[in-house]
């Protein structure tokens, strides 16, 4: 296998009320998949089918262990999918308001860096 880098996209999501860390997570990973079109995977590198391409998610966020992996990564439509959690991104903070079922006043700020891959030995090139 010949994996190629095709794409590599950023976002961040934040959590304002809740400090649900995995919501966080999965908003950065929606922020960084609603950039991005991957018609060069159908057009040019002519996948058949886009469950081909490969898909690597690093999230960087306060309390990574309190990531669900498989929560963030069912955002993703297509592709066989990795997820790395690391720690990072930001906390905030801002009102605590128990009527949006705050439990602390903390603002969550995660941000997400998705990478697509190809396997280039399985791929046709149109010109």
């Amino acid at each position: 296998m010949n994996k190629k880098r095709f794409v590599i996209e950023m976002g961040t999501g934040v959590e304002q009320h809740g400090q649900d860390i995995t919501r966080a997570a999965t908003k950065a990973v929606k922020d960084a998949i609603s950039r991005v079109s991957l018609v060069g995977l159908l057009e040019i590198v002519t996948l058949e089918d886009l469950n081909e391409m490969f898909v690597e998610v690093l999230i960087a966020c306060p309390r990574p262990d309190e990531v669900d992996a498989d929560q963030v990564l069912q955002v993703l439509p297509f592709g066989q999918k990795e997820i790395k959690v690391v720690e990072g991104g930001m906390i905030v903070h801002g009102h605590q308001l128990p009527a949006l079922e705050d439990k602390s006043d903390e603002i969550i700020i995660a941000n997400a860096a998705v990478t697509v891959y190809i396997d280039t030995d399985k791929a046709v090139m149109v010109s």
